[in-house]
């Protein structure tokens, strides 16, 4: 790893100097660091240096091992992890898979047998045959720009970049190189393709729904609309995770698309998360109703007693909602509501999250209670919703100052009006 970095310092006479500083470390630990006038000078040393690196002598084995060699033994720690289960899930292991055999080096065999209709864009302009020690930053950027010309999304191209700079990583711990040249090559989309704002469901196309679905169903559509759970986090819940006398639900276990258990997604996962007086007796009378109500039973189990197979629950009970509100709807227009768009499953965890930050809870307690890592998290996806009149007054104010008005006193919590303008901004 290289850096150069700019230094500052005081003399003893109390005169201001100024100097750029490389420093640079091998993958043994190795460090040297050299100071230069400028920072072209510090620069050419760095660029000299990585090459150095790159052609090492002592790495007798990354001097010929590829790409693609490298992506099989980060695909056999991945395995081994995921055999541990140290933080590493089947479904993560098999996206990684999915990434090298699809894109980084790419098998078009592997798909030939497949029974399922193939939706990949076909791509063959891969890394696996280059040498790891002569990998540049140059080819991974090549890289990137044949897979976005063959039409791979941005979302997918960066996935398969971030996949690629962990097998690098990877690479680096096993003394095969020495840096990672995909860590600055990035994906840049159209302004268009960002995150977008989440736009929950409506409370009357909840209405709708609810009234749409059979008993059974309405409590988990209930259950998911109010707690907010992931759908992994739904499906692995169980009756003693489940604290009437507190009115709350533990989450601390999800199953994968595989049914596989496991622990949250992560640590700010675990949480517990209050529930509702309508929800608690839901909860209550559908317990009496299961034939699984046993501590150690699922909450929501199948005929079986088993994990619920989650695409299985959609395609059977919550889309055939839609379709019967609009067949209700076109019947009989005057006694039945025009019926919502259709919205998949993770948005009743987006309305559920509405509704906390509606009833006024503070961006901290919305993230604890979503089981998001960070506050930025929360305040990515869902700083649009929270609103507030403060906002609206304190700009108010600061227009009649430039009128030429005085401002009129602040409400009791609103920002103030002098100071830093960084105080009023939300």
């Amino acid at each position: 790893m290289a850096i150069v970095r700019k230094r500052k310092w005081r003399t003893s006479s109390g005169e201001w100097r100024t100097a750029w500083t490389a420093d640079i470390t091998d993958a043994k630990g190795n460090r040297e660091r050299r100071q230069f006038a400028t920072k072209q000078e510090a620069d050419d040393f760095r660029i000299e240096m990585e090459g150095k690196l790159r052609s090492s002598n002592y790495r007798t084995f990354a001097a010929s091992i590829t790409v693609k060699q490298a992506a099989d033994l980060f695909l056999q720690y991945c395995e081994g992890r995921m055999k541990r289960r140290e933080r590493m899930t089947r479904h993560n292991y098999k996206g990684y898979e999915g990434h090298v055999r699809n894109y980084i080096c790419p098998d078009p065999a592997r798909h030939s047998q497949s029974k399922r209709p193939v939706r990949l864009i076909p791509f063959d302009a891969g890394l696996g045959e280059n040498k790891l020690a002569q990998l540049t930053a140059g080819a991974v950027g090549n890289f990137r720009d044949d897979l976005r010309n063959a039409g791979v999304s941005v979302l997918t191209t960066r996935k398969v970049l971030g996949t690629l700079k962990l097998i690098l990583q990877y690479a680096i711990s096993r003394d095969l190189i020495a840096i990672n040249v995909a860590t600055n090559v990035t994906v840049i989309g159209r302004r268009d393709q960002g995150p977008k704002k989440i736009v929950p469901p409506s409370k009357e196309a909840m209405r709708q729904l609810l009234a749409a679905a059979d008993p059974d169903f309405r409590v988990k559509l209930l259950f998911a609309a109010m707690t907010g759970v992931r759908a992994g986090e739904l499906h692995a819940l169980r009756w003693k995770h489940v604290n009437f006398e507190k009115a709350e639900v533990d989450i601390i276990t999800r199953v994968d698309a595989y049914g596989e258990e496991d622990v949250t997604k992560t640590s700010a996962g675990m949480r517990s998360v209050p529930i509702g007086g309508v929800l608690l007796v839901a909860l209550e009378e559908w317990k009496l109703r299961t034939p699984y109500r046993n501590a150690e039973d699922l909450v929501f189990a199948s005929r079986t007693g088993g994990y619920v197979g989650h695409p299985n629950m959609v395609k059977r009970k919550f889309l055939p909602l839609f379709e019967r509100l609009a067949e209700l709807h076109s019947q009989a227009p005057e006694n039945h509501p025009v019926p919502p768009a259709r919205f998949n499953w993770h948005a009743l965890r987006h309305f559920a999250i509405s509704c906390w930050i509606e009833a006024g809870l503070s961006p901290k307690t919305v993230q604890t209670f979503a089981g998001h890592s960070t506050l930025a998290v929360t305040m990515d996806r869902y700083g649009h919703l929270f609103r507030s009149d403060d906002h609206r007054l304190a700009m108010d104010a600061i227009a009649r100052q430039f009128e030429g008005e005085p401002a009129p006193a602040t409400p009791s919590g609103a920002p103030k009006l002098l100071g830093k303008p960084k105080e009023y901004i939300p």
